[in-house]
């Protein structure tokens, strides 16, 4: 399995079980509530760890319950946490989640500490991203410590993927060019591309306009759709598994965690690494929660 490092956000999730999205000034009743582990950096890294990988996370909490309750549940996974400081003027992020019925969620973030780590702190641990296999971020967290991690990674031929969510209409370049592998929704891509994706035309438009913008390697997720792949001469939509979806959290994040776990660092066995982060994604979908719905590598090796 594969050596992989994790930059970007933990964040202690608030979730809120109701059978509909509240309407604006509505009030409703909650069917459940629970917290649970989360952020989508946090996430990731427990994926990769759960799906066999040796993983290490770059991050911030802050001096609080919420991050001692973060780096103890990180810690129990056996993720290595050394990246990880504790900062005393900020409180660790929080996400708050409502999930409906039908299992679509609304998330609305606290980023706290996830936004005041520095690239001083990444550059602290460049000896750990040199000796991985693969860098992974998102946008959770500071762009100028991802950006710097990336610089990193590409000095030492690491390869990086990156995660564009929440996203955002101007990447900036430099990280964008940083970028070995960009792994992002259908909504994200709009966002990025400003081409919605509707059929395979637009899909494949949509991919080259990410090209374009200099990355080799692109896969969009498609949700129960799958997921589709360009990369050199080679592209294709790999099935999803058809399940019954109870809550979509963390499933895109459990998705790349698996993926990286398994891919090798040419991709010559990309659509195999893809079809791994589809069967961990379907698992992910039938339970609720963010970490605790991701699965194990004996749980993905049976579906």
């Amino acid at each position: 399995m594969n050596t992989i490092t994790v930059i970007g956000s933990i964040n202690l999730d608030r979730t809120l079980r109701v059978k509909a999205m509240p309407k604006p000034g509505e009030t409703i009743h909650a069917i459940e509530h629970f917290s649970a582990g989360g952020g989508k950096g946090a996430n990731q890294a427990v994926a990769a760890q759960r799906a066999g990988a040796s993983t290490y996370f770059i991050g911030a909490v802050g001096r609080d319950g919420a991050g001692d309750m973060m780096k103890d549940l990180m810690g129990q996974e056996g993720i290595d946490l050394k990246g990880v400081t504790t900062l005393e003027t900020q409180a660790t992020g929080q996400a708050f989640i409502t999930v409906d019925q039908q299992g679509e969620n609304s998330i609305i973030i606290y980023a706290g500490a996830n936004n005041d780590f520095t690239p001083e702190h990444v550059r602290a641990h460049e000896a750990t991203i040199k000796s991985s296999d693969f860098v992974i971020a998102q946008f959770e967290s500071a762009m100028d410590s991802t950006i710097e991690a990336f610089k990193i990674a590409r000095e030492a031929n690491v390869k990086t993927i990156l995660n564009p969510a929440p996203a955002l209409e101007n990447v900036p370049q430099e990280l964008l060019e940083l970028t070995d592998i960009i792994v992002p929704n259908e909504t994200e891509t709009e966002i990025i591309t400003g081409i919605k994706v509707t059929d395979e035309a637009t899909l494949k438009e949509a991919t080259a306009k990410l090209h374009d913008l200099g990355i080799e390697t692109v896969i969009i997720t498609l949700g129960s759709k799958g997921a589709y792949y360009d990369f050199a001469d080679q592209n294709g939509t790999v099935p999803a598994f058809s399940v019954r979806a109870i809550d979509t959290t963390a499933a895109g994040d459990t998705f790349i965690g698996a993926f990286a776990s398994v891919l090798k660092p040419d991709f010559s066995n990309i659509e195999e690494a893809i079809l791994h982060g589809n069967k961990a994604s379907s698992i992910t979908v039938q339970r609720y929660g963010a970490q605790p719905s991701i699965p194990y590598q004996n749980e993905i090796e049976s579906v």
